[in-house]
C-alpha cells in the first residue's frame, strides 16, 4: 500500500483530532484564564490596543476572552468561547486565516506536537506575528518518555531540546524565558490506568477529567518557576516557552 501524502496524513491526523476533542469539550464547563498558573505571565504581557490570537484553546484558554481571536478544530469549543464573548474561528495551526504581521500575543499551547507538519506550524506562526510579538507555547520533549497516551491523544512528536530550539529560531523566534509544565502524571501506572478507562469506559472516564481531575488539577497547580533562556530540561517531561518574534 503507498504511504499517505502528507496532506492526506495531516487532514487523517485533524479528524482523529476532532474527534477527541469534540467528546471531550461537548460536556465541559470553560476554565476561565485567570485560573491558570499562566496568568501572571499572561498579564505582563498584555498591553492597550493589542492584537491578540490563541490556537487550539479547547475549554482552557489562557489569553483573556474578550478581545482575543481564537481559532481550534472544535465545534463545541468554539461554540462555549463564543456564548462567552470571544471572537471564535474554525480552522488549524498550519493554515491560519490571517494576514501577515497582524498579532502582538499569541498562544499555542499543547498544539504543534499534533501536526504532522511542525515546520509548516511555525511558520504560520512566525507568519501572522508582528515584529517584536510574544509567543507562549508549550510542548512535550524527551522522544525516549514517548507512551501510548501520547499515540492515544494524536502526538506526533516530542522533541529534544536542541531540535526544539533550532525550529524555533529557523522561524525567527528567540526563546526569553521557560519553565517545567504540564499536569501529566509520572506514574506509568496511573498513565497506564487512565488509556484504560479512555479506551474501554471512554464517557466516564471524560466526565471524571472534566468534573474532578481538570478542577484539583487547577486549583493545585503550582506557580511557574521562570528562568531565562531555556531552562534545564533533563527532568522535564514538557516545557512553556516566552519566545519573542525577532525583527527583520
Amino acid at each position: 500500500m503507498p504511504s499517505p501524502t502528507p496532506a492526506r496524513a495531516d487532514s487523517e491526523l485533524r479528524d482523529v483530532n476532532r474527534r477527541f476533542y469534540d467528546a471531550l469539550w461537548t460536556d465541559a464547563r470553560l476554565i476561565e484564564p485567570e485560573r491558570f498558573n499562566t496568568w501572571p505571565l499572561v498579564q505582563s504581557l498584555l498591553a492597550p490596543a493589542q492584537r491578540r490570537l490563541e490556537v487550539a484553546p479547547g475549554l482552557r484558554p489562557r489569553l483573556p476572552i474578550e478581545d482575543t481571536q481564537f481559532i481550534d478544530i472544535s465545534a463545541p469549543a468554539l461554540a462555549k468561547l463564543c456564548a462567552r464573548g470571544g471572537s471564535a474561528t474554525r480552522g488549524s495551526i498550519t493554515a491560519l486565516p490571517y494576514g501577515n504581521a497582524v498579532f502582538d500575543l499569541i498562544c499555542a499551547f499543547d498544539v504543534i506536537e499534533h501536526v504532522d507538519d511542525d515546520e509548516r506550524a511555525l511558520a504560520e506562526l512566525s507568519r501572522v506575528a508582528s515584529p517584536g510579538a510574544a509567543l507562549i507555547t508549550s510542548v512535550p520533549l524527551h522522544p525516549a518518555q514517548w507512551t501510548g497516551f501520547d499515540d492515544f491523544v494524536g502526538h506526533r512528536r516530542r522533541y529534544e531540546p536542541t531540535e526544539l530550539m533550532a525550529k524555533l529560531a529557523r522561524h525567527g523566534f528567540a526563546v526569553e524565558r521557560s519553565a517545567v509544565f504540564g499536569m501529566q502524571p509520572k506514574s506509568s501506572r496511573l498513565i497506564d490506568l487512565g488509556m484504560w478507562f479512555l479506551i474501554h469506559r471512554r464517557a466516564r472516564a471524560i466526565w471524571l477529567y472534566n468534573r474532578v481531575l481538570m478542577p484539583l488539577g487547577a486549583r493545585f497547580q503550582k506557580p511557574l518557576a521562570l528562568a531565562e533562556g531555556l531552562i534545564e530540561t533533563a527532568d522535564a517531561g514538557e516545557v512553556l516557552l516566552l519566545c519573542r518574534r525577532r525583527s527583520g
